[in-house]
């Protein structure tokens, strides 16, 4: 009889003990991810893309992809290809009288992207993800593999 009252005393005491220990991990990851957003970008939907890609002259889409994921995936018709790691390298290149669109898969990199060029200066209008947009019904431009060149024929006329 003293060992049934012991375990059901213990037993009682974990059932307690779980719901504030596994309330207390719930909230810890919760506020530690409030406290770190990922990016300030806008993520731009179909829509809010497809009215700013109407207007050619004053958009300059930015793809910070790949190249082997826009020939694989797909892309935009019209871009300037820079992968995010040479962004900041390549700033000079970048007009500051157009309004950018940044544009990754799913908008984590071109988000990140986004933030880079805003806080340069540049006139960010948002991130997109080019996989979302498809998913989301917009159409992606196919873009073919440029054909390889060995060193000694790109070398050949120089």
């Amino acid at each position: 009889m003293k060992t049934l009252k012991l375990t059901l005393l213990l037993a009682g005491a974990l059932a307690a003990a779980t719901p504030l220990a596994y309330s207390a991990d719930s909230t810890a990851g919760k506020s530690a991810a409030v406290k770190a957003p990922a990016s300030k970008a806008h993520v731009l939907s179909r829509e809010e893309l497809d009215k700013l890609l109407a207007q050619p002259g004053k958009v300059l889409v930015i793809d910070v992809r790949r190249p082997d994921e826009v020939s694989d995936i797909g892309g935009l018709p019209v871009y300037l290809s820079v992968q995010v790691g040479d962004l900041e390298k390549n700033l000079a290149w970048i007009p500051k009288d157009r309004l950018i669109v940044t544009l990754s898969n799913h908008a984590g990199r071109a988000a990140k992207a986004a933030d880079l060029l805003a806080a340069k200066g540049f006139n960010v209008a948002g991130a997109a993800g080019a996989q979302t947009y498809e998913q989301q019904g917009g159409t992606l431009a196919k873009v073919a593999k440029p054909a390889k060149t060995t060193t000694a024929a790109a070398a050949g006329g120089h």
